[in-house]
């Protein structure tokens, strides 16, 4: 595992030259590289990297997250914050050429400015590299123009006003971003449709297979990892198609499934709690009446009049 504590780091296991700036730098990249057969690349920084890429060649190439081969062929933006580990391996030599954009932030350079208390709000932080948004033509001469303008800041002579523009420029990449990420879940329409249509089938073969009972309730993470997406885009997309975040959406489902035991079996309210993965019939009843305004006694009753 490799870590990386500054930008400084990063260059030199690299081999690029010294950063002109040590907290923030934009560099351009066209590189070729062996990765050898069973080699694994495994890292992470203290810092955040957006990138702008295309990788050729790398048909063999697979990126080790969830259980999802990636295609690095097309153009793709990604996002990695610190801490977040990457890693890719290779099941025999293959040569990767590479192309595009890194802009790599410190954390430290946005000290004292608006964004530092507002960059995490950004969910695609915690999306996998898997997750990446893909840019049209145009949404990439938008990315790069911004990115052109912070790699002439960082070269010119600094004044005081030289880190607001960086900033500035900084989160109208990174709003840009969003509106492009939104406009993937539109797009991809068929792709996201059959994501909660497995979602929806994970939820209902979970709740009717007797699992709950000794597993307890769905989480947002069992469901996420089922699909093999993180939390955060699930939840992303749902919003875009429902309005729901994961939690309620499942919160939904297991109150459709306990409106058809109630009406359905002789069970005690104990019983279908119990059976639906609640620990106390208590917890099971406030969600029950937060989400129909009835008791489950009172719906059971209203049910059979």
């Amino acid at each position: 595992m490799r870590h990386y504590k500054t930008i400084s780091e990063w260059f030199q296991a690299w081999q690029l030259p010294k950063p002109g700036h040590p907290l923030i730098s934009v560099l351009q990249v066209d590189v070729a590289r062996v990765i050898r057969s069973g080699e694994t690349v495994a890292s992470f920084c203290d810092f955040y990297c957006i990138a702008i890429k295309r990788v050729t060649g790398a048909e063999e190439l697979k990126l080790k997250y969830g259980q999802q081969p990636y295609d690095f062929n097309e153009g793709i933006m990604s996002f990695v914050s610190p801490g977040q580990v990457t890693s890719l391996a290779v099941e025999k030599d293959v040569e990767v050429k590479q192309s595009g954009w890194y802009l790599i932030v410190h954390p430290d350079f946005l000290w004292n400015t608006p964004l530092a208390a507002t960059i995490r709000r950004y969910e695609f932080w915690d999306y996998a590299v898997n997750e990446a948004l893909f840019l049209s033509e145009k949404e990439e001469e938008i990315i790069i123009g911004i990115l052109q303008n912070i790699h002439r800041e960082t070269h010119a002579n600094i004044d005081k006003f030289s880190k607001q523009i960086i900033i500035s420029q900084l989160e109208s990449l990174l709003n840009y971003a969003e509106r492009f990420y939104n406009r993937q879940f539109i797009t991809r329409e068929k792709a996201n449709h059959q994501l909660l249509d497995r979602l929806e089938k994970a939820l209902t073969d979970y709740l009717s297979s007797g699992q709950p009972a000794t597993k307890g309730l769905p989480t947002v993470n069992d469901m996420a990892a089922l699909l093999h997406i993180t939390p955060k885009y699930l939840s992303s997309l749902l919003r875009m198609h429902t309005g729901q975040n994961t939690q309620h959406y499942i919160h939904e489902k297991l109150i459709e499934r306990a409106k058809e035991r109630i009406s359905t079996s002789d069970l005690t309210m104990s019983e279908i709690a119990y059976e639906l993965g609640f620990e106390h019939v208590q917890s099971f009843s406030r969600l029950f009446k937060a989400k129909t305004r009835l008791s489950p006694l009172a719906f059971r009753q209203s049910f059979n009049h």
